[in-house]
């Protein structure tokens, strides 16, 4: 009996996986793996955000100096980066919590990781027309 740790039998052309991976490279690997990228990009920011915020206590002309940094086209694609995590994050938060609780979730959990690509798509278009033109304007 095979299971799915078993390599496949030499010879024989399995399109599944590549031996001696537990990951079939589908939906749900690659699912789980922007979402872990996205949550510590997200830690990162927040850290930063925080330090930076911070330095008002230090003295005001810190801060302001600190913010003046912020503003140039690289942090401009910084910020276009944090919203793209931050949106694909939550939608597909949304769809962990669906496949966990909805009691036909894991039988439609593949289209609903390309229903969260394809609503996160909808959502960043416009946004980066948007945020990139004023970025690349001023």
């Amino acid at each position: 009996m095979a299971t799915s740790l078993t390599p496949p039998q030499q010879g024989k052309k399995s399109g599944l996986k590549p031996a001696g991976t537990l990951y079939r490279g589908r939906e749900g690997m690659w699912s789980w793996v922007m979402h872990r990228i996205s949550g510590v990009l997200i830690f990162f920011f927040l850290l930063v955000h925080v330090l930076d915020t911070a330095t008002v206590r230090i003295s005001p002309e810190v801060y302001d100096g600190v913010i003046a940094q912020y503003k140039n086209p690289v942090m401009g694609l910084g910020e276009s980066g944090l919203v793209g995590a931050v949106v694909f994050h939550a939608l597909n938060g949304v769809r962990i919590i669906l496949v966990d609780f909805w009691h036909k979730g894991t039988q439609h959990q593949r289209k609903l990781f390309w229903g969260v690509v394809v609503l996160w798509t909808a959502l960043m278009v416009p946004f980066l027309v948007r945020h990139l033109s004023i970025v690349f304007s001023h």
